[in-house]
């Protein structure tokens, strides 16, 4: 097949055209029907395939060294493996991100109902800066993105988004891969959320001695992040107009955080994932204390959100929630979504979770 691939979005914002003589033709193209087709160029392989964390989809040669296949993944963001003989290949012939604590190969196919939700074309762009901060919890320096929208001025008090990734992912994941900003973008251009920073820290922490801790990063919120971000940017430093939510992983980092210091939060999001923890191995759980308190809780927060796909697969966790939470006359908004445990879901979590915050 004679096409120019282009390598997509994730590494380069202008997708980049590679040179035949080098590259080969090769690459990835999501078709009008939303089926995606493959082009790679493994010259020696008996095989090479597509594997979507255990659906396997295989790619035919069909010369010159070239293998091609076109399948309906499903639609949204979706990470697969690139396998040649049994061996993950990370190419970068198709779109990269990072997720399942490493670089991934990805393929986003559009959603009809999601269409122009993160539109570029029209409208004003935040921007989105990098930061390095120091722990006295880790004892290291720290990195966080933030974003600020498109007309933010030091002379104007903004509230704060606090907003989490999931387990294997990065600080990276809400911009790359949720959109978050772009999706800010388009509500604020429409009036439909308040201008508001938003802060994505990197929850995959490591303590002072080099171990993996994810435990941590609740109190890197509390003791570093805070007082990092409102001594450097223009913020209203209460309660009621500070905000935490996350994903998965990202989704009990807020339940600890925020149900530990009602008197920090006054919105919490929990995006596919957990109020309580989901390995029975957890022990005691003390934040869940101000939910046996009803009238404390409900004059805590004004908004306190549960999302899940309908397809997670983390799915008996929430229902468990549900369960624990029944009964108790809590202000609790619940929804659910078309979808999995993936970046689809999440997205659709963000879009309806910022308009209810500082209103």
């Amino acid at each position: 097949m004679e096409k120019a691939w282009p390598l997509d979005v994730s590494v380069s914002f202008d997708p980049y055209v590679g040179e035949p003589n080098r590259d080969g033709v090769q690459g990835v193209e999501v078709l009008p029907d939303g089926q995606v087709h493959f082009r790679v160029i493994a010259p020696n392989a008996k095989e090479v395939v597509i594997d979507q964390f255990g659906h396997i989809s295989p790619l035919s040669p069909v010369g010159d060294g070239a293998w091609e296949g076109t399948f309906d993944l499903g639609k949204g963001f979706l990470y697969f493996f690139l396998k040649i003989d049994g061996a993950d290949v990370l190419s970068p012939y198709l779109p990269i991100g990072y997720g399942c604590c490493r670089p991934m190969n990805f393929v986003d196919v559009p959603v009809p109902d999601m269409q122009g939700w993160d539109d570029l074309d029209g409208i004003e762009h935040g921007a989105v800066s990098r930061h390095y901060y120091p722990s006295s919890v880790t004892g290291k320096q720290e990195i966080c993105l933030v974003y600020t929208p498109p007309r933010y001025t030091p002379e104007k008090k903004y509230p704060v988004l606090y907003l989490q990734h999931g387990y294997g992912e990065n600080e990276t994941g809400w911009i790359y891969q949720g959109h978050a900003g772009r999706i800010a973008d388009v509500l604020i251009s429409e009036n439909k959320m308040e201008e508001m920073i938003i802060v994505m820290a990197n929850g995959m922490a490591v303590s002072a001695d080099g171990t993996p801790d994810r435990a941590l990063l609740p109190r890197i919120v509390v003791t570093d992040l805070i007082p990092f971000i409102e001594s450097r940017y223009s913020v209203n430093p209460d309660k009621w107009h500070r905000a935490m939510a996350g994903l998965s992983m990202g989704s009990f980092h807020t339940s600890i955080t925020t149900l530990s210091h009602p008197e920090l939060f006054g919105y919490a999001g929990i995006f596919s994932g957990f109020i309580r923890s989901p390995f029975p191995q957890a022990g005691d759980q003390p934040h869940l204390a101000i939910l046996g308190d009803s009238e404390r809780f409900n004059a805590s927060y004004k908004v306190f959100y549960r999302a899940m796909g309908t397809e997670d697969q983390f799915w008996d966790s929430f229902a468990k929630d549900d369960e624990f939470l029944s009964g108790k006359p809590l202000n609790i908004i619940r929804e659910c979504f078309p979808g999995g445990h993936d970046w689809t879901v999440w997205r659709r979590c963000l879009r309806s979770f910022l308009p209810r915050l500082f209103r």
